[in-house]
């Protein structure tokens, strides 16, 4: 299974559970598997949903700034990665 570096979070709103993610390579789609990696962070989760100003959308492409529900707490810098089979 490979990882190729598709973007880094900007943002975490803890309230909602919510990452801001600034997309800096590739494309990343409802369905595909992500793992985000920092120094003390380390979570793989299946993307559910993808908002971009509180619009749900079905993908997100290089250069856009979303956001997607993560299932434990992020921090600003992590890398975000997209699991390929």
């Amino acid at each position: 299974m490979g990882e190729d570096v598709i973007g880094e979070v900007t943002d975490y709103f803890a309230k909602v559970g919510v990452a801001g993610i600034q997309v800096t390579a590739g494309v990343l789609s409802v369905g595909d598997t992500i793992r985000v990696k920092g120094h003390t962070t380390d979570l793989t989760q299946t993307v559910e949903s993808i908002q971009i100003e509180h619009q749900s959308v079905p993908r997100a492409e290089t250069g856009q700034v979303i956001g997607i529900r993560v299932k434990d707490r992020v921090r600003r810098g992590d890398a975000v990665l997209k699991l390929t089979p």
